[in-house]
């Protein structure tokens, strides 16, 4: 049976750090397919969805086992439609635990066949979140050195 994982995220921006989650869940995983949602308690995107799809296929197209696809629907239930039984999410610290570990149980009562694997963010990239990153840019500040691809 094919190991598929789910990447969900707003991935507003896409930074470093996921892209390190992505590359070091290849090990775990047979595909792994980064899934932009829409979050409901977002009012908007800072940057387009489309922008950041190009960006991120960008990112993997030398790495076939990556994906990246939209969706506006539970997380649960994108996971039955592509035939994944993995949910991959990344561990900065804390308060990233409680906050996943709350949503893992949804998901986990929503499709009994989903597990959700967490790993630890490297350390290089434990201070880096798409909200900071985003203030920065906003106010004109260089963000490349965070991000896997131009702006």
């Amino acid at each position: 049976m094919k190991r598929i994982a789910i990447f969900p995220g707003s991935f507003d921006p896409f930074t470093k750090g996921h892209e390190d989650i992505v590359l070091r869940s290849l090990s775990l995983f047979d595909e792994v397919i980064v899934a932009i949602g829409f979050n409901s308690s977002k009012n908007k995107r800072y940057f387009e969805i489309d922008f950041m799809v190009d960006k991120i296929k960008t990112t993997f197209k030398e790495t076939p086992q990556v994906s990246v696809l939209v969706y506006n629907e539970l997380t649960a239930t994108l996971a039955d439609k592509v035939g994944a039984n993995f949910l991959l999410r990344g561990l900065r610290n804390t308060t990233d635990f409680e906050y996943e570990n709350s949503i893992s149980q949804v998901n986990r009562h929503l499709n009994n066949d989903l597990e959700t694997v967490f790993l630890i963010t490297s350390p290089v990239f434990s201070s880096v979140s798409s909200t900071i990153i985003r203030e920065v840019h906003r106010y004109g500040g260089d963000v490349q050195e965070f991000l896997p691809y131009e702006l």
